[in-house]
């Protein structure tokens, strides 16, 4: 078949799969709060409450539409340093946000920060929503994909995005699984087997000392931890563990496997989004230093 054919051939195909892949509107979903969110055209000016949208929306190739960020949205630092903040989930700046006239506004969907509602209140479009389990990240990168009408970037960002983590898992197959308590935050509060990051640390060769009954992100006993005694502690400095009561002799601390992931790396881990890869590398270079 002659070049030319070929490359005709290969733009129609193109074409024809841009033009299945189409959103039609207006389009109706239901978020995570449960609210019926309706957007009458495809959205041109964007404002991400949350660096997972943020990310997401960047590596669907719907980066152009963003009028304005969170603070905490700093990946790629190459877009988001040129984009306006507009403060975050628990303290937004509602005149600024409806100063930039957005056709939408993605928030999450916790009811206590109240976003959600306030946004609704002052006339905005909002979708409240954002995975807490694996699935789930899936699941939020094809919902944005649709409602940008990115859906051939969003279903090329979620094949590329599960090859790279089926490779990195094969690294880790066939090696022991670890223990682990990851630490979100000093309360303390972990992280449960069916949380993006439990699994994440399943699939870096690893087990979260969480029961699953605990929830996702819960607050935790400290009793539990000493009484888990696990093999790796993550999210501290061997430092900060050593001064916790009854942790000097617990295996992770006598044996100096306890890890602070850099802030670029914690970042990654803390996303439910296209850098999920680079958690999970992160968590086997942690887990199993050994893998190859």
């Amino acid at each position: 078949m002659r070049p030319v054919l070929t490359a005709a051939l290969a733009l129609f195909a193109s074409v024809l799969s841009s033009t299945a892949l189409a959103t039609k509107y207006p389009l109706t979903l239901t978020d995570d709060l449960g609210r019926t969110v309706t957007i009458k055209s495809e959205p041109k000016r964007i404002v991400a409450m949350l660096p997972s949208h943020t990310e997401t929306l960047i590596a669907i190739g719907a980066g152009d539409k963003l009028v304005a960020i969170d603070v905490y949205s700093n990946y790629p630092k190459d877009v988001t340093d040129k984009l306006p903040k507009v403060g975050s989930g628990f303290q937004p700046d509602l005149e600024k946000i409806l100063a930039l006239k957005p056709d939408l506004v993605l928030a999450d969907e916790s009811k206590s920060s109240k976003l959600t509602a306030r946004l609704e209140a002052a006339g905005l479009t909002v979708y409240g929503g954002t995975a807490q389990t694996y699935n789930e990240v899936f699941e939020k990168m094809a919902v944005l994909g649709r409602i940008t009408n990115r859906e051939a970037g969003a279903t090329r960002l979620i094949t590329r995005t599960r090859s790279d983590l089926n490779a990195l898992q094969k690294t880790v197959a066939g090696l022991p699984k670890v223990s682990v308590y990851y630490e979100v935050d000093p309360a303390p509060y972990s992280v449960g087997p069916n949380s993006f990051i439990g699994t994440l640390i399943s699939k870096a060769g690893g087990k979260t000392i969480i029961p699953a009954a605990l929830g996702d992100f819960p607050k935790i006993d400290p009793e539990l931890i000493v009484k888990s005694n696990p093999q790796v502690m993550l999210g501290l400095t061997l430092d900060d563990a050593k001064k916790r009561p009854g942790w000097p002799s617990l295996n992770a601390v006598k044996n100096a496997h306890v890890y602070k992931p850099t802030a670029e790396e914690r970042d990654a881990l803390s996303r439910p989004g296209p850098r999920l890869p680079v958690a999970l590398r992160t968590l086997i270079r942690l887990i199993h230093p050994e893998a190859k």
